[in-house]
């Protein structure tokens, strides 16, 4: 089934739905015209429609592979990146002085949910890139940005990030790779780091990893922590890749999914690395990268999602079965009531989060143009989120997909599974979705929820003005705004084991309420009738009053948790 970027509702989420225009009145982002934004999503849909969609099963069918120490990619993927460095999909928001677009990461985050949506395994690599360029942007020294950043902005060269150890997983405080001065400025760095998408690759000419790394007399945990650049291939008094730097891929994991994206084991013997940012301040320098990532992240859940909804929808629309419960009906499975509750949910879902992921970009780019903390608070607010609450949808719906397939989904020659396959990573990598919601719950309340009370804020102005037009949808969403804030509330005055008992349904929660706060926004935005305020009665009136129940897991505490013994949990 033939991908189609879905450019129309990127175009009506930014003209209807999300402040797009306060962005474009910026005079950081005053090229981001409406002509221009259109000529974007146009250009890359066609580039994800036409080059990248063909991609999605060959690597699936020819994963990627370690042979002689090199990694061999999966069929058609040198051309599909090379489609992509070419058209500068890599850098629309990367600096213009070495070379990017300079436009507002809104777009990267249109762009880069298409390119998930046609091949999520090749889409990883541009979108580590681009979170390494943002990190040497913001902290690397002027020398390193001279020689690396022009490379990674054309997509000549690629980037990496190397967190985890095998004894260190989400406790990154706990690695031993360590860094030793070799006095001329540069660094030894050795250890051995797992799970690193991409980490090599046979169609760019170097490969760039970003390595945590601990200096001689570093304290213990995160505060000792160092970033280091260590490149594949040690650039030369041109910048050109030179001799080979004391590092190799020691294997592949062998995966679930996401077959074409080789996921390797990274040894480095004494490696040549740089300095990135202050010693002992690699994670604040290597969260730029990851904040970049996580919102990234969200966005493959949500385009893996659109994906599996177009291949389920287009099966549906040809599966003959039964009898037609519908009089004059299509006569194909789509008359079918559960068919179509799923399909609609998976359409109602993917809208939802893909106007919170573009929520969360209008404020990252709001914050950066104009440097004003709301805008920032409320990006810090959004992000974890838009990164749960976009691949849990990435999950649900490509598991949905299955379902409508019926029989046919659980065989691999129809396609479906792969999405199923692929996406169920992007809710563990980039900070489980667990680790997201006690972000949310921990600092994102240190403010004793100011943030949050501002977004409820606008759901509820916003619920106001709906009134006259659909007063039962606005009265829903106005209660629901009601509901959270109260529950919001009473969590920060909750013990930290409390609330990280409840996170995850807090955080589900937020997420069904701006959910239908953004379906409410775009029927208004049509005028109260047609599509798209059908999609957002289907949501507010059947899916939001999920949020009661998540807000009651959130309130409930840790006590009846801790209350179940360790034995029981035996069989």
């Amino acid at each position: 089934m033939p991908y189609r970027a879905p450019v129309e509702d990127y175009r009506f989420i930014m003209e209807h739905v999300v402040p797009f225009d306060e962005v474009a009145a910026t005079e950081k982002f005053a090229e981001a015209t409406p002509d221009m934004v259109s000529a974007i999503l146009g250009e890359a849909g066609r580039m994800c429609e036409e080059v990248l969609a063909p991609l999605q099963r060959a690597g699936d069918l020819h994963p990627a592979h370690l042979e002689n120490g090199v990694v061999r990619t999966s069929p058609g993927y040198a051309e599909g990146y090379k489609a992509i460095a070419e058209g500068g999909w890599v850098s629309i928001g990367a600096d213009p002085e070495h070379g990017g677009m300079g436009l507002p990461l809104t777009l990267t985050t249109a762009v880069n949910e298409m390119m998930s949506a046609a091949c999520l395994s090749l889409q990883l690599n541009p979108l580590m890139t681009q979170g390494q360029i943002e990190a040497l942007e913001n902290h690397a020294s002027d020398e390193v940005k001279a020689v690396y950043l022009p490379k990674l902005v054309s997509g000549a060269w690629s980037g990496t990030m190397n967190l985890t150890e095998p004894q260190a997983g989400s406790d990154v405080g706990a690695l031993k790779t360590k860094a030793e001065p070799n006095g001329d400025g540069t660094y030894a760095i050795t250890g051995q780091k797992i799970y690193i998408s991409w980490g090599d690759n046979d169609f760019t000419e170097n490969v760039c990893h970003l390595v945590l790394a601990r200096l001689p007399g570093a304290v213990e945990g995160t505060k000792g922590i160092s970033l280091f650049l260590v490149p594949k291939y040690i650039p030369d008094e041109n910048g050109e890749p030179g001799r080979a730097n004391d590092l190799k891929v020691v294997s592949l994991e062998h995966k679930m999914g996401l077959h074409g994206s080789p996921t390797a084991v990274m040894q480095y013997d004494g490696a040549t690395g740089w300095l990135i940012g202050e010693a002992h301040d690699g994670m604040r320098a290597m969260f730029t990268m990851m904040n970049n990532a996580r919102l990234g992240v969200g966005g493959q859940g949500i385009g893996a999602a659109e994906g599996a909804y177009q291949h389920a929808l287009a099966y549906a629309q040809d599966r003959r079965q039964g009898r037609s419960p519908v009089a004059g009906g299509s006569g194909t499975i789509l008359d079918h009531a559960d068919v179509r509750r799923m399909l609609a949910t998976m359409r109602a879902e993917i809208f939802a989060a893909r106007s919170i992921a573009m929520a969360c970009a209008v404020a990252i780019d709001m914050g950066h143009a104009t440097g004003e903390a709301d805008w920032t608070a409320r990006a810090a607010f959004l992000t974890p989120i838009a990164k749960a609450f976009g691949t849990e949808t990435g999950i649900r719906v490509a598991e949905m997909g299955v379902q409508v397939h019926g029989g046919m989904g659980y065989i691999e020659e129809t396609g479906a599974a792969q999405y199923s396959r692929d996406v169920r990573v992007t809710a563990i990598y980039e900070g489980t979705n667990g680790i997201q919601a006690m972000d949310l719950v921990g600092r994102k309340l240190m403010d004793g929820g100011e943030a949050g009370a501002a977004l409820l804020d606008e759901v509820e102005r916003n619920a106001e003005i709906a009134r006259d037009t659909l007063p039962d949808l606005a009265g829903a969403v106005w209660q629901a705004a009601e509901a959270l804030r109260e529950a919001m509330e009473a969590l920060v005055a909750k013990a930290p084991q409390d609330r990280f008992a409840g996170a995850v349904p807090f955080l589900m929660g937020w997420a069904r309420v701006l959910g239908a706060h953004f379906h409410l926004a775009a029927a208004l935005g049509e005028g109260g009738e047609g599509k798209r305020t059908r999609l957002a009665r289907f949501y507010i009136e059947r899916m939001l009053p999920e949020h009661a129940a998540h807000l009651a897991h959130a309130l409930a505490g840790a006590e009846g948790l801790y209350a179940i013994a360790d034995e029981d949990f035996a069989a």
